[in-house]
């Protein structure tokens, strides 16, 4: 059976914080690992998105934000490793769902709830974390216009194509082109539809991201995006920067409203096993797209005619 469609498939991630290797060395290597996984649930659809070479496209916008490049020989070994598992280890699984990672997540639930915790929180990530994403908010020397941009000048063309998309957030990344999407609805008005907005690790349920979004002090139908078909949101186990892993409830309004067919959470059992030379993380990308779960999410989307 062929899976190649009529309409053009597009697949765009949109990469979380932190400087990341080159463009065209990132690149591969997402792709590589997004293949390992849709490998997983259906060999079929990884050749045929393999043999589509202009399928994938990254967002880098990483060197915009940060003004430098990761070196990528800090990855490969670690990524290597990764693509030759089938699974977590056991010892993954007891760290992710660790007595040590449950207080963890309730200190920085609180810490969410009440944003003047924020600067005792003993974890030095998580404070980064929250300080760049204020940068990006307060579009501190127009950042986060021109952050939105890289990811709306390929999406206004491929919106005027008819294309049909899978848009992949991982992290900060699925709030940009959240406010990216936002923009393109009530101040650009353009028609198009993202057809399966997928977000991994994502902080969209924590309130001090929801309280930052655009559109975010409008209500009704001129507080969310007008152009996503059907949402899927994962998280791993442990995974604090997906705070709150479920999303269908925060955005409920969305359905009601007629705005979005589908929100659905996956956070029961899925693991991030992603390790380097400081240990596992149950955050990283590259842990993500090799998960078999989300390579049935992107399969399921491949095989279906829209």
């Amino acid at each position: 059976m062929s899976y190649l469609l009529e309409m053009a498939n597009r697949i765009i991630f949109v990469p979380g914080k932190n400087p990341k290797p080159a463009p065209e060395n990132h690149s591969r290597l997402l792709l590589r690992c997004l293949l390992r996984g849709v490998e997983q649930a259906d060999p079929s659809v990884a050749q045929a998105i393999e043999k589509e070479s202009d399928t994938f496209m990254l967002m880098a916008w990483n060197r915009l934000y940060y003004r430098s490049y990761k070196p990528v020989e800090e990855d490969l070994p670690w990524i290597e490793a990764l693509l030759k598992q089938s699974g977590p280890a056991k010892e993954d699984v007891r760290k992710a769902v660790s007595i040590r990672q449950r207080f963890a997540w309730l200190l920085y639930t609180l810490a969410d709830l009440f944003n003047f915790l924020i600067p005792l929180l003993p974890d030095p990530a998580v404070k980064s974390t929250i300080q760049e994403t204020a940068r990006y908010f307060s579009n501190e020397g127009g950042i986060g216009e021109q952050v939105r941009e890289i990811l709306k000048v390929p999406l206004r063309q491929m919106f005027a194509n008819g294309e049909r998309i899978l848009l992949i957030g991982h992290s900060m990344g699925s709030v940009i082109a959240y406010d990216a999407l936002w923009e393109m609805s009530h101040f650009e008005k353009i028609s198009g539809y993202i057809d399966l907005f997928l977000t991994l690790g994502s902080p969209l349920g924590m309130k001090f991201t929801q309280e930052r979004l655009r559109g975010a002090k409008a209500t009704g139908l001129k507080r969310y995006p007008h152009n996503i078909r059907h949402w899927v949101n994962l998280a791993s186990q442990g995974d604090l920067t997906a705070l709150d892993p479920i999303l269908r409830d925060d955005y409920r309004e969305m359905l009601d409203l007629g705005l979005v067919t589908s929100i659905t959470d996956i956070h029961e059992g899925i693991f991030n096993y992603f390790r380097n030379d400081q240990g596992l993380n149950v955050h990283r990308s590259y842990g993500y797209l090799v998960n078999p779960r989300v390579g049935e999410v992107i399969a399921n989307w491949w095989k279906k005619n829209g």
